[in-house]
This record gives structure tokens, sequence and C-alpha cells, in this order.
């Protein structure tokens, strides 16, 4: 069967496969002929196929079949599949089940948890969780059980996993339709102007750092994104806001705010580890690394999550607290804001 799940998630990751290290003293040799060196029953006209599609890549940067390694190199394989993606063992790890039933339950995803194997996550993972506290759940067209959509590692929040054939197809339609509500809270750079707005822009990979995903104006390019935000509470240097997705996907969210130059707090792959906005004076960026510390991940969370149920036709509705770390910066944040004025310093 093919469920149709919120695949544009999944098909656009992109997996590590192989990684290679270049010792010192090596020539210069063409990427092609290293690589069928060293990996089992790989034909040069393969390792080309992969590096016109973008999959090789040398000290994180996408290369040519004709380009040179040479001593130190990194060099790395990267796949739109999983390895080892058929090979889950359960593992005893505890989850938030907020809600559950015959047919679903929904989880409240803890941040650092990978939600499916992949980068090197081979194990630790919601699946390898699921796999130990559930039997025979139903396999999504990737072929991960249970999965209906995902989120970041990083991110927190809710998740809703199927646990029949019925209910992976039904929620899989929803998804798909646009028709499940689904609402993040974000903590963003800069003082975002507009009370509420749209995100609109179709994406795609970037095109130098293919672990980003990049707006683009050519409908040819990419696939279309929406995100509608509101304001939620102004702290001068950062913006606390929530997020309406009309589509799912990758790094929408992270993607969408970034190009209206907003990236999230503290999202070291687009940007918003470093310090974007307010003073030069030390105190500030002490009080900057402290939120980081406080909240060492990007500043996302899926807080609420709506569908129809699958059997009996209601409409859930399901939502969440932040998580202690993203409340601790937000504390930060309201504390500093109310004893500095942004109009009183020097922006960067």
């Amino acid at each position: 069967m093919n469920n149709n799940i919120d695949t544009i998630d999944l098909e656009e990751e992109l997996f590590e496969h192989f990684r290679f290290e270049v010792p010192k003293g090596q020539a210069p040799l063409r990427i092609d002929k290293y690589l069928m060196g060293l990996i089992q029953n790989a034909t040069r006209n393969k390792i080309q196929t992969a590096a016109t599609e973008g999959n090789i890549f040398v000290n994180d940067a996408t290369v040519k079949s004709n380009y040179k390694v040479k001593a130190n190199d990194v060099v790395r394989v990267m796949l739109t599949h999983p390895p080892y993606e058929n090979h889950i063992n359960p593992e005893n790890i505890p989850l938030d089940i907020v809600y559950e039933d015959d047919a679903l339950l929904l989880i409240n995803k803890l941040p650092g948890m990978v939600v499916h194997p992949g980068h090197g996550n081979y194990t630790g993972t919601l699946v390898h969780a699921l796999a130990y506290h559930f039997d025979n759940l139903p396999m999504n067209s990737s072929e991960r059980p249970g999965l209906v959509h995902r989120i970041d590692k990083d991110t927190s929040g809710l998740l809703v996993i199927a646990k029949t054939e019925v209910a992976m197809t039904h929620l899989a339609k929803q998804f798909e339709a646009k028709t499940s509500e689904r609402e993040y809270v974000a903590l963003v750079w800069g003082n975002v102007v507009e009370e509420q707005g749209t995100i609109e822009g179709n994406l795609a990979r970037h095109l130098k750092d293919r672990m980003q995903m990049a707006v683009f104006a050519d409908p040819e390019i990419g696939k279309p994104a929406v995100t509608h935000y509101k304001v939620l509470e102004r702290f001068g240097y950062v913006t606390l806001i929530s997020c309406q997705l009309e589509t799912g996907r990758t790094h929408q969210i992270r993607a969408h705010l970034k190009h209206i130059g907003h990236p999230l707090f503290n999202d070291e792959r687009y940007g918003g580890h470093l310090i974007l906005k307010g003073t030069t004076f030390t105190k500030y960026k002490q009080f900057i690394e402290n939120c980081f510390k406080a909240l060492p991940r990007q500043a996302l969370h899926a807080k609420t999550l709506g569908f129809v149920h699958p059997t009996t036709g209601e409409m859930m509705r399901f939502d969440t607290e932040l998580p202690q770390d993203f409340q601790n910066c937000i504390e930060k944040w309201r504390g500093y804001s109310k004893s500095h004025s942004s109009d009183e310093e020097e922006e960067n």
C-alpha cells in the first residue's frame, strides 16, 4: 500500500551513507576514481551520477566527478534514503504520550530526539522507541513504522502516530490535503514589524549549502510552501511568534523565516546562533550567551496539532506547553526587555 503521507519532508532529506577523511600524503586524484577504490561494488558510472545529482560533498560543499581530492579533505556521499532503514532494533526509550486509542497516539517529542534513522543516527530514534512500545505499526510510504509526519531533531512538540493501516491512510490524506492544523511557536531574531503575515515561496535545497533549504522565485524550482505567522510578544531584539503551516516542507519554518530576515533564535544551521541584533556591549553579548545556554537549540516548538479522527470522524485538537528550556529563554528576554530599551542602544 502506498500511504502518500507528508512525503515532501521525507523525500527531500539527504542521508550520509559514506564518509572518508583523505589521509595525509594523498596525491591529487579524481574523486570518482578515489571513491571507486573505497566503496564496495561502486562503479564509476554510479559515482558520476551521484556527483551530477549533487550527492557527493567535500568539506560540506557539493563537487563534480572531476574534483581532485587532496590531503585532509572530508568526503561524504549523501543519498535520499537512510542506510540501514530496514534494520530497526527496538529500544526501551521512554515516550511522553499525550493521547492514545486503538487507532493512533499523540507524542510530545523532546528536543534532541531524532524521529527516524539517518545522518549517522542509527540508534536512539523515535522509530526505535515505537518499535519497542508497539507491535505491528503500519509502514508509511518510506517504510517507517507509524510515522505520519516528522519534526526536526532539535524541534520539540507534537507528533501523531498511526497504529493501523486505516489510520495511516486517513491521516496521510489530511496532511496531503492541508486540512490538518499545525501551529508552532518560534522565537526569532529581530522585531517582526507586521502583526501578522504570510510567507510564500518555493523551497528547494540551497545551491551551495545542501544541508539548508532556500526560497526560490523561479516556480520551476522546488515545491510551493506557505507559512502564516502572527506576533505573540515583542522583546526588542527578538520576537515571539506563532506559525501556522499550510504546507509541510523540510525546514519550512526555518527557511521561510530566514528568507524574511528573521532566523530562529539559536538555529545554528540557518545562522541564528550568531548575535544578529542588539548592541556591541559586552554585557549584552554575555546575556545572549546565557540565553543560548538556557535554550541550546533552535527556538521552535510544535505546540498545536489538529485533525479529524480516522475512525470516529471527530475533530481533535491537542495543545502542549512550551518545554522548560524554551520558557527559561523567554523569561530571560522578558526581564531584559523590561530593563533595557532597544531605542536607547546602538544597533549592530
